[in-house]
């Protein structure tokens, strides 16, 4: 009785599974389908990532989510065809599920992945700018789904997460072709301001690197402890970091050699300490005690001259 219920069990999965095999087979062709199509997404994804400048290395992950993303929907489908009384909101429900418990387990990586997906779409700077971020500043070498690859000016690499960067400010510093510097110096009090604008400017315009236009510039920016303050301005192409560096190093000295050739003082900052013996004898008259310099015509004389005066008297007498 056992072994004929047992057997009638046998019976009905071997039909139960004789009637799904129509189905599984529709089901791997579709699934095959979909892999070949994932391949042609995935080479047709990283083709036009290329196109766009994108580093082999982005176009590659660009290809291959979007290779997966065909690869779920393929399976799917499939696995609704193969198994009828599955429906597709049953699997996305599971889906759904699943992805909350990924998304709370891994939500730092899935943020830097979106966030390095964006970036790699929306393009605020590209591979070979020099950008800022935060107190890092490089060249970009690379932008990985997790972190954005920066090589620094000493030729050190730093990993920045890409939700970092596409949260915080971050400053593009190649991403227009000409770039203003600026520098400040200080003329003296008694110097034209005129001649030496036109100096600066001359000698601005003659060192190499810096651009007829927009033309260099002097700019007074105050009155300053030492002497009047200025701004000299300048315009370079291209912007990097090297040509930067080489047209201050140019310009500051042609600026100070034509200064000192016209003339025109370079003042720097001096204190000047007077000592000032506070001992009077008016020592204890608040009303014409000294307590800087002198007031009046007939100001009250320190403590060491009437010492001195009394030592000469002294020597007078003894004489």
């Amino acid at each position: 009785m056992i072994f004929a219920e047992a057997l009638g069990r046998l019976e009905g999965l071997g039909r139960s599974a004789a009637a799904l095999l129509p189905g599984l087979a529709v089901a791997l062709v579709l699934f095959g389908l979909g892999l070949v199509v994932a391949r042609v997404v995935r080479a047709a994804v990283r083709r036009a990532a290329a196109i766009r400048d994108a580093s082999p290395g982005s176009a590659a992950v660009l290809g291959r989510i979007a290779g997966g993303v065909t690869i779920l929907i393929a399976f799917l489908v499939a696995a609704s065809v193969a198994f009828p009384s599955v429906s597709a909101a049953d699997l996305f429900n599971l889906l759904g599920i699943g992805g909350v418990a990924i998304g709370f387990a891994f939500r730092d990586v899935l943020q830097n992945l979106l966030a390095g997906i964006l970036i790699l779409l929306t393009r605020p700077f590209v591979i070979g700018d020099q950008i800022r971020a935060g107190s890092h500043e490089g060249t970009v070498e690379d932008v990985w789904v997790r972190a954005t690859v920066l090589r620094t000016y000493d030729n050190q690499r730093v990993l920045i997460p890409n939700a970092t960067l596409f949260v915080d400010k971050i400053t593009v510093i190649t991403a227009h072709e000409k770039r203003r510097l600026a520098f400040p110096l200080t003329i003296g009090n008694g110097d034209d301001i005129r001649e030496a604008r036109r100096v600066i400017v001359e000698a601005l315009k003659s060192t190499e690197g810096v651009l007829a236009d927009p033309p260099p510039e002097a700019l007074v920016t105050g009155l300053g402890a030492a002497g009047v303050d200025m701004t000299a301005r300048l315009w370079i192409d291209p912007p990097r970091r090297r040509d930067a560096v080489d047209a201050l190093d140019h310009a500051i000295a042609n600026v100070k050699d034509a200064l000192t050739a016209a003339g025109i003082d370079l003042p720097y900052p001096t204190s000047q300490v007077l000592f000032h013996d506070q001992a009077e004898e008016t020592d204890g008259d608040r009303g014409r005690q000294r307590e800087g310099w002198p007031a009046g015509r007939n100001p009250s004389r320190a403590r060491w001259q009437i010492t001195t005066e009394h030592e000469k008297a002294d020597e007078e007498k003894r004489a």
